[in-house]
């Protein structure tokens, strides 16, 4: 894959953004992503995740690891998402970030928290574009699940709901881009994109998507309300946030 794709889609914004080039990452701080995934013999989240919601956590002071956890999912969930759909609507290309090759900083934001060291392959034809689009992002969502719901005890339907949140999120962002600088065609293939990843399982269930105007309503919480000074989200289940002691 040359560089192309890539370029284009991440002036949409930072998520949509990939670090590439040589070098050294774990000198610089990077973990393989593929290491996030990992429980530990016991059960509990490995260091590379745990870090990453320690660090949100103190971020948000909050004294809930469950909540920091349901969050960092959100934001990775974000960045796998954009870097799919985006070069997908774009220019029909996705590409394949392995989790054993795409490196990870949980200290650094987007779009210097991802690099690839090199130029990333692209998907292959089979499935077809939304499939390439739902393959790349499953093969970090599902063990990234996985990992939260079992470190952290969160609700695998809840994670589930941020999946789906994290991409019509990606799907907003780009599409306003699109819009505002008369891409019609390219903004209508991001909203089909989206579509297809919401018709099946597991995101089937997690909410609603409207296209007159676009938005979506997700049957989920993902818990920011939580945070000291939180609210609720745009597209949230919940019309007040409740106090502290409900879910």
């Amino acid at each position: 894959m040359d560089e192309a794709p890539l370029s284009e889609a991440a002036r949409a914004g930072p998520f949509f953004a990939l670090r590439t080039g040589t070098g050294e990452p774990r000198e610089e701080g990077y973990a393989r992503i593929g290491e996030a995934y990992r429980l530990t013999s016991a059960g509990a989240a490995g260091p590379v995740l745990s870090a990453r919601v320690e660090a949100v956590a103190a971020s948000l002071r909050t004294d809930e690891p469950r909540v920091a956890a349901s969050l960092v999912f959100q934001g990775l969930a974000a960045r796998v998402w954009s870097l799919a759909l985006g070069p997908a609507a774009l220019s029909g290309r996705v590409p394949h970030l392995r989790p054993d090759r795409l490196w990870w900083n949980p200290g650094r934001v987007a779009p210097d928290d991802l690099w690839w060291p090199g130029v990333p392959p692209i998907m292959g034809e089979p499935g077809g574009l939304a499939g390439q689009v739902g393959t790349a992002a499953f093969v970090h969502l599902m063990p990234l699940h996985h990992a939260v719901r079992r470190g952290y005890r969160v609700s695998g339907r809840l994670l589930w709901g941020n999946a789906a949140s994290a991409l019509t999120g990606s799907l907003w962002v780009l599409h306003d881009w699109c819009r505002e600088r008369g891409l019609a065609e390219v903004a209508d293939r991001a909203v089909e994109l989206t579509r297809a990843q919401l018709v099946h399982p597991p995101l089937r269930d997690a909410g609603a998507l409207t296209t007159e105007p676009l938005g979506y309503r997700r049957r989920t919480c993902c818990l920011y309300y939580r945070v000291p000074g939180g609210g609720l989200c745009g597209d949230c289940v919940l019309r007040d946030a409740p106090g502290r002691g409900g879910a």
